[in-house]
């Protein structure tokens, strides 16, 4: 009999039989049971107490979103959302992820044998890094409205650069000192070619490498209908200080926790990469950002780079920071994945290496794999203030971490909760 046991739930019968016939390929699962909607979901959870569930998040009866609270609270299993790419979907999913979800993957988007192939392929590698997590606990937590410096001003977008176009800036940098002109921010390129998809990775057998996930956070109530206000967006481009954060598999609880508690005075800008497809890093920005006292946005080519902004990483783009005769700016790239990725963390540390006029802070948390490790070693090597790693005991995937840690580039070990803290006294010290 296989050692673990999958609960599938989705509403179609044409998707059970799709996820079924998938991870019984795999001899290492079995399907315990199906469920059609939320509540069918929590009843079975309770009865069979399966070790993986796979949840879709739109039901009747009750939603996947509803049912993974309940799951979470009472039964905590390790469970795999099964989304679609639309823009509720992936809000909800980002939501998911901050509500106890272990992962999630996208759904099938027809019955294209290559599409469904590679969901197959990306879905059993997520329930195997699952089940090798302990179930995670509980903790019901209300998030207070962080407390602002100032009132936002509406009327003033987000300062970028003074051309409309990045690549002519770049062919011909101005060397005049001209005051920033406010701009909307400019847009990534568009693909022009298909992206490449990764190659799969091979199952990873079950080791005590992987430890019980960190208690989700879970926000209040409807936090959107009380977003808080905003400090004012900063207009100076200088800064002396930068963080640069990376995260993999349960990156956005950690993130949430991290953004959510640092001051709205920081005084540097912060960069992310979180391992995530495009359109959910908009979600994941929007979600974070309704949560911080500082700004929060998915990153455009040729953003200027401002302090007390959090500048997230696009999916399908490698994330830089450059800089010109008028300041720091967002490169965006689609150069080869790196380490299976893109964005990459790598990529972003290593990015920062030749900026030794800057106090560099690295942060790298939860995620499976070793992005980030080489980037991270050239960082310290060129002489980073700070190099960060998420302590193994709040990790829901010890991998990135102790990868860097192992290698010598992590000089702080430090659980979840008091890396805000630190980021804040090294930058404000």
């Amino acid at each position: 009999m296989a050692p673990y046991r999958v609960l599938i739930v989705d509403d179609s019968a044409f998707m059970r039989k799709i996820f079924s016939d998938l991870i019984l390929k795999d001899s290492m699962f079995s399907i315990i049971a199906t469920a059609t909607n939320g509540a069918e979901a929590v009843k079975a959870v309770e009865k069979w107490k399966p070790d993986v569930v796979t949840l879709d998040l739109e039901m009747p009866e009750m939603n996947g979103l509803e049912a993974l609270q309940k799951i979470m609270k009472h039964n905590p299993t390790p469970v795999i959302m099964l989304s679609g790419i639309s823009e509720d979907n992936t809000r909800d999913t980002i939501k998911a992820l901050q509500f106890g979800a272990f992962d999630f993957i996208r759904k099938p988007s027809g019955i294209a044998t290559n599409d469904i192939i590679q969901v197959g392929e990306q879905l059993i590698e997520k329930l195997k890094t699952a089940v090798q997590a302990r179930k995670p606990s509980y903790i019901e937590e209300k998030m207070e409205p962080p407390v602002k410096v100032k009132e936002l001003d509406t009327k003033k977008p987000l300062i970028t650069e003074t051309k409309t176009n990045a690549a002519s800036r770049l062919a011909a940098p101005s060397t005049a000192k001209k005051k920033p002109e406010i701009t909307p921010p400019i847009k990534p390129p568009s693909i022009s070619k298909k992206p490449e998809q990764p190659a799969a990775s091979k199952a990873v057998a079950p080791s005590s490498t992987y430890k019980p996930a960190a208690p989700p956070i879970i926000a209040s109530k409807k936090p959107e209908e009380a977003a808080p206000p905003k400090k004012e967006l900063p207009r100076s481009t200088s800064f002396q200080h930068i963080v640069a954060i990376g995260a993999s598999t349960g990156g956005p609880r950690a993130l949430h926790t991290v953004i959510s508690a640092l001051p709205g005075d920081l005084g540097a800008p912060v960069l992310v990469v979180q391992h995530m497809p495009p359109k959910f890093t908009k979600s994941l920005a929007q979600r974070l950002d309704s949560f911080s006292a500082l700004h929060v946005v998915e990153a455009a080519q040729g953003d200027r780079v401002h302090p007390g902004v959090v500048y997230v990483a696009p999916g399908g783009y490698h994330l830089e920071l450059s800089k010109d005769s008028s300041g720091y700016y967002i490169h965006l790239t689609e150069q080869p994945q790196r380490n299976g990725h893109r964005p990459s963390v790598d990529v972003m540390y290593e990015s920062l290496v030749p900026f030794k006029e800057l106090k560099r802070h690295a942060v790298i948390l939860t995620g499976m794999g070793s992005d980030g490790t080489k980037g991270l070693k050239q960082l310290v090597e060129s002489g980073a203030v700070t190099s960060i790693g998420e302590a193994e005991e709040t990790c829901i995937v010890y991998g990135m971490p102790r990868s860097a840690y192992e290698s010598g580039a992590v000089k702080t070990v430090l659980p979840l909760q008091q890396i805000a803290a630190r980021i804040e006294s090294c930058v404000l010290k």
